[in-house]
């Protein structure tokens, strides 16, 4: 068949579910005022309208990446998309949010569901050594969705309205479904044996110290979120000693963790995670809030970091399989470090947009760097028959990561307006539109200082990917395209 002669058919249409649900980790929440005022709701309430999201979709991952091996990675990526697509709808149709938080949990499964299969189908038809430009244009799809959903999202809210950040989701789930179902082949199937106590430890797990997280700021870290975080971490490690223990076939095979190269990309991946979550937070406080820019022009300084990554990532990924693999992701570490601090310098009530829009562009070519290099890094030397469950640890480890940047930054945004004295004033609610110019000094400082976390954190990748060694050449991960299958036309 046609489509298995040349994977990038099938790549071509699993990304564009992919952008999909990417998409919908950022695009609400330049949506939250407009949701607050028509649902009646607490800002409380409202945070959960992105939180649950997140927390369906982390939990799971371990899990769907490896059904996604026993039962084939299309057959679950059009279930998943199934799932999303028609929650997306019912996210529209929200009248109150309880109806909104309990449609946006039911995205996050559709979106586990979905998120391992695109780098399963990847690793199972590439051939390691033309894996790059594949990932490039994956890694590319990951980060122009974070960087394009806020963009799309102030678009739509100014012109249609909040419920239309979800119904868009619809025809391009339609569309995302045929191309599916038409170009993406069928791959074998192994049977394994479901690690039942594997599941539910690592589920039990994740959610205490996800859902620990998520909640922490909200509730001033009591007594009952460090139990919950702590009680999440001994389940955990309990769950890791299961692994090792087990003879059979377990949720996650730790002898993945015996190469190199995947271990420290799923260190690097997550602090990437939450460096770019940790990032938008403050960015978008001060270019609204101090600034004086409406979600859509707010959005648009990121526009051309968005491009960047766009454009570069499948040019990056695919000359990056030529290099060693710590070079191309440690220069992109570096620079999007580099960028992040040039952000704090920047971010006071007068200075230069250009300036910011200046560094945008180093960080998208820093993007570009990252997202592609990492992945194909992380999948060379996987077996193909646990395709699955490494990108399942590849994803988690992300979307961990998203979370914990979520939590920290917000926290330590919380710390530095109230160590400027701007605890009782409208800074302190961060959404409460243009703080009163007198403050906006102290206001802009505590920001800066803020977005200082996301720089550090980056400090981590750039470590993490120094110490990749060369890929072994004997490795057994190879997929089952030819490798004279080339992209087509602009895509490489």
């Amino acid at each position: 068949m046609s489509e298995t002669r040349n994977p990038w058919h099938a790549l071509l249409a699993m990304v564009v579910g992919f952008f999909m649900i990417l998409l919908d980790m950022t695009i609400v929440a330049v949506a939250n005022p407009a949701i607050m005022e028509e649902l009646n709701a607490e800002i409380s309430s409202v945070i959960w309208v992105t939180s649950a999201y997140l927390l369906t979709y982390a939990v799971p991952l371990l899990i769907t990446g490896r059904l996604g091996d026993r039962f084939g990675p299309k057959n679950l990526y059009l279930v998943g998309l199934t799932v999303f697509t028609a929650a997306s709808l019912w996210c529209g149709l929200s009248g109150t949010i309880g109806m909104l938080i309990a449609a946006r949990a039911a995205q996050g499964i559709g979106a586990a569901l979905m998120t391992p299969q695109t780098m399963s189908v990847i690793t199972r038809t590439f051939a390691p050594d033309r894996r790059g430009a594949a990932m490039g244009l994956w890694g590319g799809v990951a980060g122009l969705a974070t960087l394009v959903g806020p963009i799309l999202g102030g678009v739509l809210v100014d012109s249609l309205g909040w419920e239309w950040i979800f119904f868009v989701n619809v025809p391009v789930g339609i569309i995302a479904f045929a191309l599916a179902v038409w170009l993406v082949p069928s791959l074998p199937t192994n049977r394994h044996r479901f690690d039942i106590p594997g599941v539910v430890l690592s589920a039990v797990g994740m959610f205490l110290l996800v859902f620990g997280i998520q909640e922490g700021n909200t509730r001033d870290w009591d007594g009952l979120i460090w139990a919950m975080i702590g009680g999440g971490l001994i389940v955990l490690a309990f769950f890791i000693w299961n692994q090792a223990r087990n003879t059979g076939e377990p949720l996650v095979p730790l002898g993945l963790f015996k190469d190199r190269n995947f271990a420290f990309s799923n260190l690097a991946i997550a602090a990437m995670g939450a460096a770019v979550t940790s990032l938008m937070v403050p960015a978008y406080f001060y270019l609204q809030a101090v600034r004086e820019l409406t979600p859509t022009r707010s959005a648009l300084v990121f526009a051309p970091m968005a491009i960047a990554t766009g454009f570069l990532a499948p040019v990056i990924g695919k000359f990056s399989d030529r290099l060693h693999p710590r070079v191309v992701p440690t220069i992109g570490f570096t620079l999007f470090a580099a960028a992040v601090f040039s952000f704090a310098v920047v971010m006071t009530p007068d200075s230069s947009l250009v300036w910011f829009m200046v560094a945008g562009v180093v960080a998208g070519l820093a993007n570009a760097c990252i997202w592609a290099p990492l992945a194909s890094t992380a999948t060379h030397n996987l077996p193909v028959q646990q395709a699955g469950a490494g990108a399942g640890i590849y994803n988690t480890t992300r979307q961990v990561g998203s979370v914990l940047g979520s939590a920290a930054i917000s926290a330590l945004i919380s710390a530095r307006i109230a160590a400027a004295g701007l605890g009782g004033g409208p800074a302190a609610e961060g959404m409460g539109g243009p703080v009163p110019e007198f403050v906006r000094d102290k206001f802009s400082t505590a920001l800066a200082e803020s977005i200082l976390l996301p720089a550090a954190v980056l400090l981590i990748g750039v470590v993490a990917s120094a110490l990749f060694v060369r890929h072994d050449r004997s490795a057994s991960g190879a997929g089952t395209a030819p490798k004279e299958a080339e992209p087509a036309g602009s895509t490489a």
